[in-house]
């Protein structure tokens, strides 16, 4: 007789359950300054005052993983995380597709925390890619196709990531790329310029009187480069919080500089698309993953 085939694992059709670590470990937090843990708002999905950051791991049952993985940043203006509804939420979508989400619970801004506020966050966003990076192989990722998203506020967190990978702001031994290979922003804020940000983000983070280079430094629509990971961007063109010019500045200086980028302006939606069936946007992102090739292992041609 036949040898009977193995029955199936019934495990590898469930995703694993969530698993959360600090996010650098034993390791001491850089740029920070010694003090009581103020953290509020784990209960009720809008987190304040986070001094030690954080990352919360979301992989997909095995049957479905693409490989894929996306470090989620959720906004909230730098005042506080909308961890949920940007975060846990966004990972349980992603994780139903086959991608592996990690959601940044990363540093709000503030000098009694920060020896330098305007770098946590980007400090804290690139360890997040080191940390999937440094255990792809524990988790059957590539680490080649390993994504940012970003939120409104974490829009700009994830932007920074992808136009300021050169330089690394944290310990980095292990000499690990820090460039995302994909960028998702989603109403982001992308500018520091008076004219078209988020004043009480741009407040939060640079504080009220920032220098003209520190405002240039930190306005992503002028920091793109060829080398500038490829971008889709999503935005309501009512948004009354964060004005689309940030995603149309963004848009622009990627397209001039040759990155392939994508956007989908919906004519009404406010901040947060919650005017929008989350299908109509949401599955604008699988897409655009799809389409871009972001699913499928990338294969080395060989050499000429």
């Amino acid at each position: 007789m036949p040898a009977m085939a193995a029955p199936p694992d019934p495990a590898a059709s469930f995703p694993a359950k969530m698993q959360a670590f600090a996010l650098y470990g034993d390791s001491a937090i850089p740029n920070s300054k010694p003090g009581p843990d103020n953290e509020t708002g784990a209960d009720t999905g809008w987190i304040q005052k986070v001094s030690h950051p954080a990352i919360q791991v979301y992989l997909p049952a095995k049957v479905k993983a693409t490989g894929a993985s996306v470090l989620i940043i959720p906004g909230g203006g730098y005042a506080g995380l909308t961890f949920e509804y940007e975060g846990v939420e966004q990972a349980k979508y992603f994780v139903d597709h086959g991608i592996a989400a990690f959601v940044l619970k990363y540093r709000l801004p503030s000098d009694l925390t920060m020896a330098d506020k305007s770098i946590g966050p980007l400090q804290d966003a690139q360890q997040g890619l080191r940390f999937i990076r440094l255990h792809a192989g524990q988790w059957n990722l590539d680490p080649a196709r390993v994504g940012v998203v970003g939120y409104s506020a974490g829009g700009h967190v994830a932007s920074t990531l992808a136009t300021h990978f050169q330089k690394s702001y944290i310990a980095n031994p292990e000499h690990i790329s820090l460039r995302p290979d994909f960028q998702v922003l989603v109403y982001p804020v992308i500018s520091m310029d008076a004219k078209i940000t988020h004043m009480d983000s741009r407040n939060a983070l640079l504080g009220p009187s920032p220098s003209d280079a520190l405002v240039k430094d930190f306005s992503n629509d002028q920091q793109v480069t060829r080398e500038t990971p490829p971008a889709l961007i999503l935005h309501a063109a009512d948004d009354q919080l964060v004005d689309i010019d940030n995603s149309i500045a963004y848009l622009e200086a990627l397209r001039h500089a040759g990155v392939p980028v994508e956007a989908r302006f919906f004519e009404k939606g406010q901040h947060g698309l919650f005017l929008l069936p989350r299908d109509r946007w949401q599955g604008a992102i699988i897409d655009w993953l799809t389409s871009d090739g972001w699913l499928n292992p990338r294969v080395k041609m060989p050499a000429d």
